[in-house]
């Protein structure tokens, strides 16, 4: 492995700390809830979804994350301002751990955005994300809301090369990178998704997040989730294969520094949550030959290793 020569930030999340040289803090998994055609779901408009149901799987995800020792942040997803507000209730209702805001468009996120501010929840919440595509509306809607954690996604569709991603976060003559306009909207976290394309992306999206760690130090991460499900060639072979191909792409950004996994639904990580951690383990195993070593008792080197 490798230790990157910039200063890692590190960042407190209410109670999950992400970011740092790979072999500090495990990596945080980040699953979904309440995303369009999840069966928990019952009314995507005004939010009504089988609260029982949802309440399983977030305690199967709790187990799993306290038996790897890898941290969980829960994506809550929603297509319509009505619903998503009512899912942020429920989630934080029911669990201790922060959560993002995933609204569909800007104007749904910018509605739970008031929300949140209303309920005091801002210090909990992760807003995802700001695109290159943002709206004016956003920035002033984040300033005011008192969010401080927000996922910067570096999609460049006209450049997806590695350097292409790395020129949405910078300042150029063409306009503000992503950093500036998070930190005019008065965020100071900020998490980078390198955004994968699809299921060949994801070596490019984890280079990324290598380069990302080099030159800023930001925690970084990707959706690998994202590009499994649209790869038709896997449907040949039996589910049993999907599955290990679906955990091998989602461990292996974690080879290139990823501090955080958008794993895709919730009801995935009993299959991702081990994979994730033995490499985890394996990471900072080899990182003590380096000098650094776990910043916590609970990593997944002590919990699936030793």
């Amino acid at each position: 492995m490798f230790r990157f020569e910039r200063e890692q930030l590190i960042y407190g999340i209410h109670n999950v700390r992400v970011g740092g040289q790979p072999g500090q803090l495990p990596p945080v998994m980040v699953g979904s809830i309440f995303y369009s055609g999840h069966k928990v779901v019952e009314d995507e408009r005004v939010g009504l979804f089988d609260r029982k149901r949802a309440e399983e799987l977030l305690r199967l995800e709790e187990e799993y994350s306290r038996t790897t020792g890898l941290p969980r942040i829960i994506d809550v997803v929603g297509n319509y301002s009505t619903a998503l507000v009512k899912y942020i209730d429920f989630i934080a209702d029911v669990v201790e751990d922060p959560f993002l805001l995933d609204g569909i468009t800007a104007q749904v996120r910018i509605e739970a955005l008031k929300h949140v501010k209303e309920v005091g929840l801002a210090r909990r919440v992760v807003y995802n994300s700001i695109a290159a595509t943002y709206e004016a509306a956003e920035v002033e809607a984040l300033k005011d809301s008192g969010v401080k954690t927000a996922v910067l996604q570096v999609l460049n569709m006209r450049n997806p090369t590695v350097q292409g991603r790395l020129e949405v976060l910078r300042d150029t003559g063409r306009g503000r990178g992503l950093i500036s306009v998070a930190k005019e909207a008065g965020v100071d976290q900020l998490l980078v998704d390198t955004s994968v394309l699809d299921t060949a992306d994801i070596g490019v999206a984890s280079q990324t997040i290598y380069e990302v760690k080099r030159e800023t130090g930001l925690p970084s991460g990707c959706g690998p989730a994202n590009a499994m499900s649209p790869w038709k060639q896997l449907r040949k072979f039996e589910p049993e294969v999907l599955r290990s191909c679906d955990v091998v792409s989602q461990a292996f950004p974690l080879t290139m520094g990823a501090n955080f996994i958008l794993y895709g639904p919730v009801s995935n990580a009993r299959h991702v949550y081990p994979a994730c951690a033995l490499v985890a383990a394996y990471i900072a195993y080899s990182m003590r030959f380096q000098g650094v070593r776990p910043l916590t008792q609970e990593h997944p080197l002590f919990k699936v290793i030793r």
